[in-house]
């Protein structure tokens, strides 16, 4: 295998020979390499060279074999690290300072899962079927000593919670060693409590994955023999029956993650893709995977934790960020569809209020309006028009959308955190040799990450709303009523506008944050609760909402390119209008709309409509683009 590594700004080509060597050894020869090209070396002693992805954001271990991390043919990048008293040196390596940082490992259609590198893009990857899972083999060992310990405090005869004791109010109750993994039985049973329809296998594989990720930290003292079930369950797409109400978010999710351990003992229904819905014992026999026998703790291992609000929260934020992203486009269309002005988005606006979603907002209208490739004939159409300034939800696009993205952006990393982190009750901890009790479990920072999601989100479907409006109403559009000719006898738009009126309002109620709310539970054991379980499910669906805002939005901007005819847009504009012609006609005369909407939300959905701009907005913007701007650069009016 060869990869490619950038160092000084030139890309080297190395030659792996050898995959049982060492990231070690790459390093060393990157710095050979360097030398012989001449190229400039870091001098400073108190630096370590290290290589990550080229966004830095995952960090290659020189311990970590070639073979288990890199690909044929993958992009790499020589990065400095320093360090001082504050990152002091670990073993092994001099200057390592971010400890945290760990590829994620994917090998052709399998991910492998270590309970420190999963994302949240990573899962959703996992929710499709198309891919496998395995576990780290240092994952692996330390699953097995953290079951060693537990198993030792079990000899000792040692009163710990939910190993020899009841669970909840009940933990001053000391259940007698025979009676032990009955509890587990009895916990698992007991805790299936939940209602409403179940969750997709998609969702039910991203929980099943996510929940062996959590498991290969080490902390939970689960079995290596219960892991493997675990695994080969997801590899094999054999998926629980999991309700998706019923957990309060707060000992973690109880009811959904007891329901995914009941199908793993062969209880409850589960689903294949050869069975569809059946009885779990015989899905699993018909796979060759024994049922889980539950030890000691095993099933309090399996149920605390955080994973169905994380795993709902990955498909949201993921989706969100890509709505988002196809929002700054669509509205770019609008503008141009209306025949707005560009000059609100002048980088020199922007520079004077520096957050940092506002600028990319900003960058990424300019471009798709501007892409000096091919200037905008609508826009030299109407240069020397009287209009000096444009609406809010056309003008404040960077500000509104921008915290949009940024709230994206912090969701994101509050999640990416949940997703590696430990949230089992009690903690096994293997360096000090004994449990503890703690509350990782509680949903509160994924939960109120989450509610922040949902009304950061709506906002884009409440800005696109009124855009919709604006391409309908003709005192504001100086085009045809609702889009369509002979209106009267056709009614255009007019219901898509009601429909996306009703989504938007929708939303309003669903952005009340769950995560204030608190019922006392347990007998007042726990009584304060995150609500974690509905945050998650409403930002998703205030995520879907906005999706088919957007959608709508699309086709009325679409539709209004067609009245403007033969002008055309910038190119990059004009490829979006090309995709959605690909599925959607122009609309001449009133026909079912649904289905229109639905064949462009699944544009959107699927990412269409941001991979077939993004490589222009990827180019740079000639000097002259923030020159050749719609309306007089003289011209100024109170808002």
């Amino acid at each position: 295998m060869i990869v490619y590594v950038e160092a000084s700004g030139q890309w080297l080509v190395i030659p792996c020979t050898d995959t049982s060597k060492d990231i070690a050894w790459l390093i060393s020869e990157v710095k050979t390499r360097s030398l012989e090209a001449d190229l400039p070396l870091h001098e400073k002693v108190s630096a370590a060279v290290f290589l990550t992805s080229p966004d830095e954001k995952l960090l290659y271990s020189d311990r970590d074999k070639i073979s288990e991390v890199l690909n044929d043919k993958e992009f790499l990048k020589q990065t400095l690290f320093e360090w001082n008293q504050n990152f002091p040196t670990t073993t092994g390596t001099q200057g390592k300072t971010i400890n945290t940082f760990i590829s994620v490992v994917i090998k052709e259609t399998t991910v492998i899962l270590d309970g420190n590198s999963l994302n949240t893009e990573t899962l959703l990857m996992l929710s499709t079927g198309e891919y496998k899972i395995e576990v780290a083999p240092y994952a692996l060992r330390k699953v097995a000593q953290s079951r060693k310990l537990l198993n030792d405090i079990i000899d000792q005869k040692k009163v710990v919670y939910g190993v020899s004791t009841g669970f909840g109010n009940f933990a001053n109750v000391v259940i007698p060693p025979e009676d032990l993994r009955q509890l587990q039985t009895n916990l698992i049973e007991s805790h299936c409590v939940g209602v409403g329809p179940p969750l997709s296998p998609d969702k039910t594989r991203m929980l099943l994955a996510l929940r062996t990720n959590i498991l290969c930290k080490g902390y939970s003292g689960i079995s290596t023999e219960s892991l493997k079930t675990l695994v080969d369950a997801f590899n094999a797409s054999c998926l629980p029956w999991i309700p998706e109400q019923g957990t309060v978010g707060a000992s973690g999710d109880l009811a959904p993650l007891a329901h995914m351990a009941l199908g793993m003992m062969g209880k409850g229904r589960m689903w294949s893709p050869s069975s569809g819905w059946c009885d779990a014992e015989l899905v699993l026999k018909a796979n060759n995977i024994e049922p889980l026998q539950l030890k000691a703790k095993e099933g309090l291992a399996l149920i605390n934790g955080t994973q169905f609000i994380a795993s709902i929260g990955s498909e949201a934020v993921e989706r969100a960020r890509y709505i988002a992203l196809q929002a700054d486009v669509v509205a770019a269309l609008t503008l141009e569809a209306l025949q707005g002005t560009s000059r609100a988005f002048d980088s020199a606006i922007h520079v004077a209020r520096p957050h940092k979603g506002q600028q990319a907002v900003a960058q990424r209208i300019r471009r798709l309006l501007q892409y000096g490739g091919n200037p905008s004939e609508i826009t030299e159409s109407h240069r020397n028009c009287p209009r000096v300034q444009d609406a809010y939800t056309l003008r404040c696009c960077p500000q509104v959308h921008g915290v949009a993205h940024d709230t994206i952006e912090f969701v994101k990393d509050i999640l990416n955190v949940e997703l590696n982190s430990a949230t089992d009750n009690p903690m096994v901890l293997i360096e000090r040799g004994e449990t503890i009790s703690g509350g990782n479990f509680h949903g509160e920072y994924p939960a109120k990450a989450l509610d922040y999601l949902a009304i950061g989100v709506h906002e884009l479907g409440g800005m696109s709303e009124r855009r919709i409006e604006r391409l309908n109403n003709p005192a504001y559009s100086d085009l045809p009523a609702f889009l369509v000719k002979n209106g009267g006898l056709n009614s255009g738009f007019m219901m898509p506008h009601c429909t996306a009126a009703a989504l938007v309002s929708e939303n309003k109620c669903l952005c009340h944050p769950s995560s204030v709310d608190s019922l006392s539970t347990s007998a007042g054991q726990e009584d304060h609760v995150s609500m974690g379980g509905w945050a998650a499910r409403k930002a998703l669906k205030v995520v879907s909402h906005v999706e088919y805002v957007i959608a709508i939005e699309l086709l009325c901007a679409c539709q209004a390119i067609e009245f403007l005819r033969p002008l055309k847009s910038t190119e990059a504009l004009e490829a979006v209008h090309a995709l959605v012609r690909t599925v959607v006609p122009p609309y001449d005369k009133d026909r079912v709309q649904s289905t229109d909407m639905e064949a462009v939300v699944e544009l959107l959905r699927s990412r269409k409509v941001w991979k077939c701009v993004e490589g222009f907005i990827g180019q740079p913007i000639t000097p002259s683009a923030n020159i050749s701007l719609s309306s007089s650069p003289t011209s100024s009016s109170i808002a």
